[in-house]
């Protein structure tokens, strides 16, 4: 017999009465039944109940163990009898009489109970990840993680795509977050950087005539955390493309997304490829403040700044005189009672916001009547007139937000989500998915009004180099992305592969040929040999698995996550390096005040 094990935890059946087995595994739970003692043996696979009473010859051995504890049994394998089966489980027919046993690993107390589903501080988890992963709900992420990556594996090499891998330590790049820097020793005051994202490499295999790539690519990015984001590093589907167009990339990716969808969703909804919707960047922010909307939620909202100018609710009519400003209403139907519009109103004093104005309609016996402060300020006709704008009715309301977008668009598309999900509105059994398109290539710092690129870098403006030479906050992309259920999956362009576009597009951005030329030595002397016209996109694996896990949470779908301040409380990482380590790269900390 095997030194360990005959079997797995998830293998016995009534077929298997009367065998004698070994198992191994961790005593999941222990129950003593008036001197019978019965416990749950857990391993990767599954549990087994296994039982010893005073007969076995090491029932006082057994009676030591406690819970996670490493065993290993040998015994027979007994029917249940039929009111005590246990349907849940594949092994719920037969129990094994422990006949003898061995403590392969002894457990001092726990920190956390790895059996139920007590609720522990994350910090408590992160320290001891190697016992909150073995939880059950831990054990089917950390599963579903690694079969959503096999079946994207299969559907990438089965589109006749390559995986190559690209290096990891590289030069710093634009990626739109801070670089890690890795000093080198052999080069004193020198830095490699990880990448951000293994772009330029892409590119330039692209260049090297491979045609079709992908790589489950770690990327790095010193980022400020959130909860649907690592601060340090997570992986991504890379993939690139020769010879094509915008329409090609999202006929090749989508099918392998919603495929991915549909193996794993749980059997929640998925829309076919070819009827997402391709939402220009402009209207998603009009309609849904995000460039990424939770398109579950059929909430759309609407400028209606017209039936607020010189009415006589001052605040929005004054504001109307300043350029740039506008007043958007989120249309809330079932909504239309002072309750629910005054939590709303709270929810934007939380999100600091003055307030936010509303409009609700009720049944007046001999008509419908518009109620709330801003329907006495503005009068019957401008009610009426936002009402058939909105599309609503009696117990409908609205809400209202003014000034500069940029100044209330991102409270106005979270309270879009709210009213969804409070009014039911949103529907939870289905991943929503929508392109978005047209994404500008630039954007002015509101303090300094300096022009940086917007998105990525290497994309190629709409309309080529003529479109540069006009203003570049109206230049746009081929840039997409891919949104679901509220969450960027995905985000690409059709590159930038003709070198004299590059150059003129990074000098908007500040950036002279010279510097163009040092920092990315490699793409322009690449893009001087023939380059093919290429693009591709990147799909975020742990947002994927997080969407599919049913989780908000990123670090619950990574197997060793860095905590919110960028911490590794298992590993105590960061940490202090020695004297020595510093004297031979050349550095020197200096302390903070």
């Amino acid at each position: 017999m095997h030194a360990y094990r005959s079997h797995t935890c998830a293998e016995l059946t009534k077929d298997n009465v009367g065998d004698t087995v070994r198992l191994s595994g961790w005593v999941h739970r222990i129950r003593d039944h008036g001197g019978v003692l019965f416990i749950d043996l857990r391993d990767h696979y599954g549990v087994t109940q296994v039982l010893c009473d005073p007969d076995s010859p090491v029932f006082s051995e057994v009676e030591k163990v406690r819970s996670e504890w490493c065993i290993r049994i040998d015994g027979n394998v007994k029917a249940r009898d039929e009111s005590l089966i246990n349907a849940k489980i594949p092994t719920g027919e037969i129990e094994v009489f422990i006949r003898d046993m061995e403590v392969l690993g002894s457990a001092e107390e726990l920190p956390l109970i790895v059996f139920g589903d007590q609720e522990y501080p994350e910090e408590t988890r992160l320290r001891h990840r190697y016992l909150d992963l073995r939880r059950e709900v831990m054990q089917e992420n950390m599963k579903l993680r690694s079969d959503v990556v096999a079946s994207i594996r299969k559907r990438m090499w089965d589109k006749e795509f390559r995986e190559y891998q690209t290096p990891i330590i590289t030069a710093s790049s634009p990626e739109g977050a801070r670089d890690f820097l890795v000093p080198s020793r052999l080069h004193p005051g020198k830095f490699y950087a990880l990448p951000q994202a293994p772009q330029q490499f892409k590119q330039l295999i692209m260049v090297s005539g491979f045609d079709r790539y992908f790589q489950i690519a770690p990327c790095f990015r010193d980022e400020d955390p959130r909860a649907d984001r690592s601060p340090t590093d997570f992986y991504q589907l890379d993939m690139e493309m020769s010879f094509v167009e915008q329409q090609d990339v999202f006929d090749t990716v989508a099918p392998v997304i919603a495929g991915v969808f549909e193996e794993f969703g749980g059997g929640k909804a998925v829309d076919a490829p070819e009827s997402w919707p391709q939402i220009p960047f402009a209207e998603a922010m009009l309609k849904y403040g995000s460039d990424k909307p939770d398109l579950r939620n059929p909430i759309e909202m609407q400028d209606v700044s017209e039936h607020f100018r010189g009415s006589g609710f001052a605040i929005f009519a004054k504001l109307l005189e300043q350029e740039g400003t506008e007043i958007r209403a989120i249309p809330a139907p079932t909504g239309g009672n002072r309750k629910f519009c005054d939590r709303m109103n709270a929810f934007a004093q939380k999100e600091g916001l003055p307030g936010m104005g509303y409009i609700f309609w009720r049944d007046q016996g001999d008509g419908m009547e518009a109620a709330g402060p801003l329907a006495k300020n503005i009068g019957p006709e401008r009610t009426e007139a936002i009402c058939q704008q909105l599309g609503l009715g009696v117990g409908d309301a609205a809400f209202f937000l003014g000034g500069k977008p940029s100044a209330f668009e991102r409270v106005a598309a979270k309270a879009r989500d709210v009213i969804g999900e409070e009014l039911n509105l949103t529907d939870q059994n289905r991943f929503a998915f929508a392109w978005i398109v047209d994404f500008p290539m630039y954007e002015a710092d509101e303090e300094s009004g300096a022009i940086d690129f917007s998105h990525n870098p290497f994309s190629m403006p709409q309309g080529g180099v003529e479109s540069l030479t006009s203003d570049p906050l109206s230049v746009l992309g081929y840039q997409y992305d891919l949104a679901c259920n509220g969450y960027e999956l995905v985000s690409g362009a059709i590159r930038n592969h003709k070198l004299e576009i590059m150059i003129k597009a990074f000098e908007l951005a500040g950036y002279d040929e010279a510097e163009v030329r040092k920092r990315f030595g490699g793409m322009v002397n690449a893009f001087q040999y023939g380059a093919p016209p290429h693009g591709g996109c990147a799909a975020g694996i742990d947002r994927i698995v997080m969407l599919l896990a049913g989780t908000s949470n990123i670090r619950e779908v990574i197997m060793f996550p860095m905590n919110q301040r960028a911490e590794d409380l298992m590993m105590n990482a960061p940490s202090d390096p020695t004297s020595d380590q510093l004297m031979e790269l050349g550095l020197r900390v200096i302390p903070q005040e």
